[in-house]
This record gives structure tokens, C-alpha cells and sequence, in this order.
């Protein structure tokens, strides 16, 4: 028997594989997105894992997931359970009326949808609420592991914990359950309007026992949280801000305080209400009572304040508000740590004679005239080596012992900079695996200088040479390296890192294989896909250079990596360097390290004031960045503590927490969540100790405070009429504070000289009156006891000028500087001779029983290479001034021709450092450079030769005159040669020919005789 077969339709060519393509499309579209999360996820706990931090990603990462999901379950159930259970008690026949036939439609258009919403709703509110939740993990952790301050507040006695723990977690939550219960209620409210269970139309009775019951029970519960906030209100108001002050005001306390306690007794009472009214079946006495409590919170929340203040206390508010501004200075001072602040009136002198600094010696010889934020292009001029070398164009001050005795340094790292390669170097193995690393250190005198103005070194060249001894020179992580390196190699294997240049070396250089950990391993091929997406860079899958032994060092910046490993900090801006010896072993190389200050904050202090960090840290130095602020503080604190030094190893980067502040509450605390994670301050080595100081942000931000809460006594204080300014930056634009500065100082009554940070202050108001008020400066030294602070270290002094003392200010006295005809006169005649004049930081110290300002200046090519060199230091003590090639000099003119003591640069170094040759500055060009210096000197001597014709014409010694004439002449000559010179290698003109000499002015030439020009111009220069 056969059986016909029927013919299948044809198939659509090509129908199988579109039908297969997008879901292949699909699964592969998620498994991408899976290994890119893979490859964030799993490179955060290498990099973690490898700096034995990972119980901080790990804490953070599951606070955040258990608050993620109590933010969603909490949100996503209410609001499903809401929905349902007003879903399924909606009435069976609802009935017929025009309203209920209107929303039939709606009804229909929304049923094929109903499952969707039901369930999409709550997960997509959930998400939300969830992310929001997982954001306030630092709180939470800080209160379930909070530890008391030991201190009470003023007001209700609770330990001052409450309100920096405890509070900010009770606000956030009934905040989040308002939330939750408010956006619950209105879609319950609404599903319960869109299927008959609330009518707003017609006699029948309105609304549904099921309804009712449920609406009221939640208005019950949104009602309660409302009291609950109004009752928590009570103790915001301490942290509250007033329009004089911090706090709780008069009002506050005896209008506003007892308000929000009834209004916090009137929710309850609305709450049983709506109970009640669940079950008897009227929302009518309800309702009356949330008119109640509207019409309470204006009358007795805001009217009544309202009236206390303006008919009790606006009256005699002296009287009445004195009593909570001195809670608000009194907390205030012990919240930044000015309650131990040694203030003293200091009846300023002004008026210089001979000898007068015969006791202030030590301060006067550790002058800093090297100001690091001049001196960048000098030091990368003369010790850059390299164009892919670089230093920070802010460079640090610091304090190293050499030979026995202690001096002020400024110190800069030799950082690696690829900007400085060319295109044709600019490669993915350039960038990622030769060029790596910077090299060592160079140090200078801070006090002096070397004979032509430039650095006097102590530690210099590459590898370096000088007095601070054998250390690991390269620097793998710093301020400015590269987004990723990949470093190792196995043993044997020909070096391909570029170490250092050196000419006697095959091919000019050193190359190098990294021998340290500093970054997670590349040893396995999974890592390798990993850090390749991360990166987005494939070659690590296919170089050859990534081997078994290959690591990837990235995030290298110390604040990346100290803000990484404590999420809780809040970081100075300014990292410094030092070369220590972290161990203590004398017998090992010494460690090249960066310090990072670390704070920790708060914004809930009661009565403390508020400071924005970024406002009180911008200056003179910062205002480019605008202010820098790197953590985690709010936009405004008020309690700060320097509570931790982090040390980042620059070979390893390596991250050290060390405690420096063991009494501070929120440390500690820290500590609790992180046990381990934190070195006790006696593992600081004797060394390391040595090189720690006061940070310069929480100076500022107390310095800041200051300007105010000098002012101890409250009357006073709301008066405002003793407050002060900090001073404008007169080098630099104007609105812009002078930054404070780093020198070593004897304070009055200061029992020695000693590194400080200092400051100054003038009148505060609307006032352009530029004269001092008062001098701040905080003893910065350390001490090199091992695990010890120095006793006296964190002291501040601040002293007080009485209003019947008048010494001018930072602005009066570079006015006096700027304006002064010698001065002028010199400066002038240098910059027309093509030359640039650059004013030095305008230091103030308390010598000599009054202030003295030291201001060094600074003179450079103002075409060509730019480097600038000390060639003149300025000094001013009351209306006298000083104006000198050196500071010993200077102070000399000032006190009647012998101050009593010497400046660091009395004997200047010599010009090349001991066991090196003599070389040209590295320019440019070297002729750029030698011509620099020549121009320097040639300007020199036609000054020289000025003013001997000046003095000469003076006394009508005409000879005498026409010789100095002549000098001019052929010194201004040799300085429009150099300065010819100087602009060919710029480009702009062609350099003199061999033996040619540039043409000078003839005008006012004197004639070989010495006869006097005959146009009189006696005042030629």
C-alpha cells in the first residue's frame, strides 16, 4: 500500500538562522555586560586584596547591599501590599452612577495591564529607594558602632555622640518611612478611587469599610512619623544655624522647643483619631484634627517664634542671646581644637635700632628665601635632566638634618611626565611599559642661596648625589603618573624599563626590571581579559611583555589610594614627600614616601559653627582648582580632627594608616567597624616622626574660625566689631587669601625656634584698611622620638596687636615695596633691560619685639627659557626698608647698619655643589641659558654703575661720574647682547655674529673726559 506524500511548503531562505540570531544576540549582549561588571568587580578586590585591604570593600559592599535591600523589600512590599490589598477589596458591584461609568473606561484600558503594575510598580520604587538607602552606609556604620565623646551638650545633657551618630541615622529613617508610607497611601488611595471603593459623587455612602479602614490605619501611621519628626526637631535645633550664630537662639529654646513638643503631642492625638475613625466610620474628627495641627504649626510653630523674637528679644538681644552665642563659642573652639589656644597682646614695636635682633638670631638665620611656589622652573632647568622628567610646580618645605643640625629644606620629586615625549615615542610600550617611573629627589637650602641666585642643593643629580644618603630613588607612585604600568619580568630576562639616563651607558641609559609589589598579578589569563576590559586596552592580552611574573600598577595617585582604603576620611589637599627610614635600621636604605593628612569630620556638632571646607582651603595657591576638598565631608562641617597620617610608599605603593589623634570619638569609631586597619601611632619610626606636621587645610579652616572667635566674650562677639579678614595675596590677584606659610620661628615667650605654620590678620567689615590685627602660627615640629609626639607640637599662639599700635599689613607694606623710588628705580631698570621681576612669598615674622616682613625677588628671562634666581631680598619693619642682593644685608639696612643677627644666607653656597663640575644651566638651549646668566649680571652692574653716577653727580665729582657713565654704558651694552641672544633662541631674532656687538643707546653717552653731559638730564637712570 503506498502512501502519497503531500508537499511541504517551501521555507523562506535564511528563516532558521534569522529566527536563531537574536536571541544569540541577546545571550551574548548579556554575557558581555556580565564580564564588563566581572571585570569592575573582580579588579577592585585584586587591587584591594593586594594592599591587604579588602574587609573595606567587603564591609562596603555588603552595608550597602543588606541597606539596598531593606530600602527595596520595605518600599517594593508596602507598595504591593497596599495596591493588593486595595485590589481585592474593591467592591463587587460598584455602583451605577455617572462617575463610576467614567472610570469603567479607565478601568478597561488599565485591566490588560493590572499584572504589570501590580508588580512592576513596587520593584521599580523599590530600585530607587533601595539605591538611596545603600548611599547612607557610612552612617549606619558609624551608629552601630558609635562610641561616646565623653562631652554633653549644653541643652538636654546627652552626650554630644547622640547627635553625630545617633540623630543623622533617626532622621534619615523616618524621613525614608514618611517616604515609604506616603507614596504607599496614595497608590492605595488611588486603586481604591479607580474601582469603587472611594466615590467623591453622589448620596450613597462614599467610601468602602474596607477602604476606610485601610487609608485611616496608614494615616495613622504617616501622622505618627510626623510627630516622631517633629519631636526629633527638638534636638535639630542645636544643629541648627541662626542668622549670628550656630544653634539654638533664645527663640529657639523657649519658643520654638516647647512648640515642637505639642505639635509632637497633637500628632498622636491625630493618629488615635484616625484609628478610631477606622472603625466608627467618620473621617470628620480626623480631619479636624490635621486642620488642628496645620493651624498649630503656623500659630504656635511660626507665629509665636516669630513674636518672641522680634518683641522679646530683637529688643534686648544682647541680654537675652548672650547666654547661647557663648555656647556657640565655647563649642565652636572645641569642636576645630581652639580651646587650648595661647592668646596674648603683643604690644608691637615699630620703630628699628641697632642691634635689635641680637635675641631673635635662630629665627632670622632659617628665613626661608626659596619660595617653592616660584622655584619649579628653576629646579627643572638646572635638575629636570630629562625632557619626560618633571616637578610640581608647587613644590613642599620641609626640615632634614645635615650635618647635626636641622634645616629648613624645599624639596621636589623628579616625576615621571610622558607630555614631555614626542608623538613619534608616544606608543602603548612607551607608555605602558618602558616609560614607568620617575627618579629621585631634589632638595635645597631653604635659607640660602648659591652665588648666582640659583638653589644651593643638597641632594641632587640622577641617581642622586648629597647629603640625605642611600634611599630607593624611583618613584612608581606619585602626584603625576600614568593611568596604568605594566612592570616585571622573569629572571633573566633582558631589562626593557627605563630606569635613568646616563651617557656613559650603552644606547644613554639605564634600564630596569621591577622587583617590588605593587600591583595586582597579569600572571594568569583570566586576569589578563580582565584588566584588558578595565582598561580597554587589548594589547595586555597580546603583548609579549605581559608574562607570568608581570604585575599592573594603577591608581597611583596617594590620595587615590589612601581615599580608597579609608572611604571615611577626608583628605588634605596637598600630599608632601619625604625621604625616611620607615623601619628605624640605620643599615637599610632609607624609603621615599608620600604623607597624606587625613580628617575626619562632621556636620552635627551642637552649637559648633559651620565651615565650608572648600571656601576656608582656597587661597592664593589653590584658587586655580577653585578649593580642593578629597572625601567624603559634607559641603560644610563643623568638627574636624587631623586623626590619621597616611604614608604611601612611592617604590611599592604601599598605604600605611597611622593614629594620630587617639582621643577623637569618630576615629575610634572607625576603628570599631575596621579593627585592623589602622597602625597605633607607636609604630612611627623616629625618622618618619621627624618629617610629620601640622596639616596646612585644618589650618586654614582654623585660622578661618579665628578671624571670628578670637572673640570669647558673647556681648562682644554680637557685636562684631573686633572681627577680622585674612589678608589678600598682595602678589596675587585680588580677592585672593594670602596663603599660610611654612618657617621656622620663635613665637614670644617660645622657649626655641621651631617649624611653624603661620598666618596673619587685619581688620575685618567692609574696612580697606590694610594693617596687621593679629599673627597666628601653630608649632609644627614632631619631634624624632620613636611613637612620640613632641611635647608641644600642635600648639597654637596667636598674638593680639592692641588698636593703639599701628603696623601695616601684607598689602601696606607691598605697596610701600612697589612704590619705594630706589626700589622701583632697580626693578624698573631690570625689566626694561628684558628681564622679568617675580615678588617671593611675603613671609611675617615676630622679631625683634614687632613684625618683620622678608620678601624675596626673583628675576627671569621674560622671553626664551624662563627660570627665575634670587637676585634681591626686600625687608620692612615699621616705616624702614631694606633692599639688598642678600637678607643679612637687608636687615642691616634696616636696624641702623647692624641688625644683630644674620640671615641663612650671610655665607652664600657655593655655586656648584662639593664633588661636581661646573656646568651650564640646562636650557633650551645652552646658550639660552648662559645668556640668562649673563644678562643677570650685566643688569647687575649697569644698577651698580647707576647708582655710583648717582652718588658721584650728587656730590659734583664729575670724574668720578663719567667713569660710572661709561660702565652704564658697556654693562648695558653686554645686556642687550645677551638679551639678543636670548630672544634668537626664542626665535625672534637672529643672534649676534661672532665679535659683534650689540648696538647700545647713545643717548646721555658721557664723553671719555668726564666732562657732564651738557642736556642735564643728571637723573639719567
Amino acid at each position: 500500500m503506498t502512501t502519497s506524500s503531500v508537499p511541504r511548503p517551501p521555507r523562506p531562505a535564511g528563516g532558521r538562522r534569522r529566527g536563531a540570531l537574536v536571541p544569540t544576540l541577546v545571550v551574548l549582549a548579556v554575557l558581555a555586560a556580565i564580564l564588563m561588571l566581572t571585570a569592575q568587580f573582580w579588579t577592585e578586590v585584586l587591587w584591594f586584596s593586594h594592599l591587604d585591604f579588602e574587609e573595606v570593600l567587603w564591609r562596603e559592599w555588603t552595608t550597602r547591599a543588606v541597606l539596598f535591600a531593606i530600602g527595596f523589600l520595605v518600599m517594593g512590599l508596602s507598595v504591593w501590599l497596599g495596591l493588593r490589598l486595595a485590589y481585592r477589596s474593591r467592591p463587587i458591584y460598584a455602583p451605577v452612577t455617572p462617575e463610576q461609568q467614567n472610570l469603567d473606561r479607565y478601568r478597561e484600558s488599565v485591566e490588560p495591564l493590572r499584572r504589570i503594575v501590580m508588580i512592576g510598580a513596587p520593584i521599580v520604587l523599590g530600585v530607587f529607594s533601595g539605591i538611596s538607602a545603600s548611599g547612607n552606609w557610612r552612617a549606619v556604620l558609624m551608629w552601630l558602632n558609635r562610641e561616646p565623646f565623653g562631652t554633653t551638650d549644653p541643652e538636654f545633657g546627652i552626650d554630644i555622640g547622640f547627635f553625630v551618630f545617633t540623630l543623622p541615622v533617626l532622621r534619615t529613617l523616618i524621613s525614608f518611612l514618611m517616604t515609604v508610607v506616603l507614596i504607599t497611601l496614595v497608590a492605595s488611595l488611588v486603586t481604591h478611587y479607580l474601582y469603587g471603593g472611594i466615590q467623591l459623587a453622589g448620596r450613597p455612602e462614599r467610601v468602602t469599610r474596607a477602604a476606610r479602614v485601610q487609608l485611616s490605619i496608614m494615616a495613622a501611621v504617616f501622622v505618627l512619623l510626623i510627630g516622631a519628626n517633629y519631636y526629633l526637631d527638638r534636638y535639630s535645633l542645636l544643629v541648627g544655624q541662626n542668622d549670628r550664630f550656630a544653634g539654638a537662639s533664645y527663640a529657639d529654646i523657649n519658643a520654638n522647643l516647647p512648640a515642637r513638643t505639642i505639635l509632637a503631642v497633637i500628632a498622636v492625638l491625630i493618629a488615635v483619631m484616625f484609628v478610631v475613625a477606622a472603625f466608627r466610620g467618620s473621617w470628620m474628627l480626623p480631619a479636624a484634627g490635621v486642620g488642628l495641627m496645620i493651624l498649630s504649626g503656623v500659630v504656635i510653630g511660626g507665629i509665636y517664634p516669630a513674636i518672641v523674637q522680634r518683641f522679646q528679644v530683637t529688643p534686648n538681644a544682647v541680654e537675652s542671646e548672650s547666654p547661647f552665642i557663648q555656647r556657640n563659642i565655647d563649642a565652636t573652639l572645641a569642636a576645630y581644637g581652639l580651646d587650648s589656644i595661647e592668646s596674648q597682646t603683643y604690644d608691637a614695636v615699630t620703630e628699628a635700632e641697632a642691634g635689635q635682633l641680637r635675641d631673635d638670631t635662630e629665627s632670622t638665620a632659617s628665613i626661608r628665601l626659596l619660595d617653592p611656589n616660584i622655584v619649579s622652573p628653576t629646579f627643572r632647568q638646572l635638575q629636570q635632566n630629562r625632557q619626560y622628567y618633571d616637578f610640581n610646580s608647587t613644590l613642599s618645605v620641609d626640615r632634614y638634618e645635615i650635618d647635626g643640625e636641622k634645616r629648613d629644606t624645599v624639596i621636589a620629586i623628579r616625576e615621571l611626565n610622558q607630555e614631555g615625549l614626542g608623538n613619534d615615542q608616544r606608543t602603548w610600550v612607551n607608555d605602558h611599559t618602558v616609560y614607568t617611573h620617575g627618579f629621585g629627589a631634589v632638595a635645597a637650602y631653604g635659607n640660602t642661596v648659591s652665588g648666582d641666585g640659583q638653589p644651593a642643593f643638597f641632594e641632587y643629580g640622577i641617581p642622586s648625589i648629597g647629603e640625605i644618603g642611600e634611599y630607593e630613588e624611583r618613584v612608581y607612585f606619585g602626584q603625576n603618573t600614568p593611568s596604568y604600568s605594566i612592570v616585571g619580568a622573569p629572571e633573566g630576562t633582558e631589562p626593557w624599563e627605563l630606569d635613568y639616563p646616563n651617557d656613559a651607558a650603552p644606547q644613554g641609559q639605564v634600564n630596569t626590571t621591577y622587583t617590588g609589589d605593587g600591583g595586582p598579578s597579569l600572571g594568569n589569563l583570566w586576569n589578563q581579559l580582565l584588566y584588558a576590559i578595565r582598561m580597554g586596552s587589548e594589547q595586555i592580552l597580546f603583548s609579549d611583555r605581559v608574562n607570568d611574573e608581570s604585575q599592573i600598577l594603577y591608581d597611583r595617585d596617594p590620595h587615590v589610594r589612601v581615599q580608597k582604603v579609608a572611604p571615611y576620611l577626608t583628605l588634605d589637599a596637598r600630599a608632601y614627600p619625604a625621604i625616611v627610614d620607615m623601619d628605624g635600621d640605620e643599615s637599610t636604605p632609607k624609603e621615599l614616601v608620600w604623607i597624606v593628612d587625613g580628617y575626619t569630620t562632621t556636620n552635627e556638632y551642637p552649637y559648633s559653627a559651620r565651615e565650608s571646607l572648600e571656601d576656608a582651603t582656597t587661597d592664593a595657591l589653590t584658587d586655580e582648582l577653585g578649593g580642593v576638598v578629597v572625601g567624603p565631608a559634607p559641603e560644610e562641617v563643623n568638627y574636624i580632627r587631623n586623626s590619621v597620617k597616611a604614608v604611601v610608599n612611592a617604590y611599592d605603593g604601599e598605604v600605611t594608616l597611622y593614629e594620630w589623634d587617639e582621643e577623637d570619638p569618630i576615629l575610634q569609631t572607625w576603628q570599631n567597624v575596621f579593627p585592623d586597619h589602622i597602625s597605633p601611632m607607636s609604630d612611627i619610626s623616629g625618622d618618619l616622626m621627624s618629617h610629620l606636621r601640622y596639616p596646612e587645610d585644618l589650618f586654614k579652616v582654623q585660622r578661618e574660625l579665628l578671624s571670628r572667635y578670637h572673640v570669647t566674650d558673647a556681648a562682644s562677639f554680637y557685636s562684631g566689631g573686633n572681627f577680622w579678614n585674612i589678608p589678600n595675596d598682595p602678589t596675587a590677584g585680588e580677592g585672593v587669601p594670602q596663603p599660610p606659610y611654612y618657617l621656622t620661628l620663635q613665637m614670644p615667650e617660645q622657649e626655641s625656634a621651631e617649624f611653624s605654620l603661620t598666618s596673619s590678620f587685619i581688620p575685618g567689615g567692609q574696612t580697606d584698611r590694610n594693617i596687621l590685627t593679629g599673627f597666628l602660627a601653630v608649632d609644627s615640629e614632631t619631634g624624632n622620638t620613636p611613637g612620640e609626639v613632641r611635647d608641644g607640637y600642635g600648639q597654637l599662639r596667636l598674638l593680639e596687636l592692641p588698636s593703639d599700635v599701628t603696623v601695616p599689613g601684607p598689602g601696606q607694606v607691598q605697596n610701600t615695596f612697589n612704590s619705594n623710588p630706589t626700589i622701583s628705580t632697580e626693578l624698573n631698570l631690570l625689566q626694561q633691560g628684558g628681564s622679568q621681576v617675580l615678588h617671593g612669598n611675603l613671609l611675617t615674622l615676630p622679631v625683634g619685639g614687632g613684625l618683620l616682613y622678608v620678601q624675596p625677588v626673583y628675576v627671569q628671562a621674560s622671553a626664551g627659557t624662563q627660570y627665575p634666581l634670587l637676585q634681591y631680598v626686600l625687608v620692612a619693619f615699621g616705616e624702614e626698608i631694606g633692599f639688598a642682593p642678600t637678607l643679612t644685608e637687608a636687615l642691616d639696612q634696616v636696624f641702623g647698619g647692624d641688625s644683630g643677627a644674620e640671615g641663612g644666607d650671610a655665607d652664600v653656597v657655593d655655586e656648584t655643589p662639593e664633588g661636581e663640575e661646573p656646568t651650564e644651566p640646562e636650557g633650551t638651549t645652552e646658550v639660552d641659558a648662559g645668556a640668562q646668566q649673563r644678562l643677570t649680571e650685566a643688569l647687575a652692574a649697569a644698577n651698580q654703575a647707576l647708582q655710583d653716577g648717582q652718588a658721584a653727580l650728587t656730590e659734583g665729582d664729575w670724574t668720578t661720574y663719567g667713569e660710572a657713565q661709561a660702565r652704564l654704558q658697556a654693562a648695558l651694552a653686554d645686556a642687550a647682547e645677551a638679551q639678543q641672544e636670548l630672544d634668537a633662541a626664542a626665535g625672534e631674532v637672529p643672534a649676534p655674529e661672532d665679535g659683534e656687538t650689540a648696538p647700545a643707546g647713545e643717548e646721555g653717552e658721557a664723553p671719555a673726559d668726564g666732562t657732564p653731559p651738557e642736556t642735564g638730564d643728571a637723573g639719567g637712570g
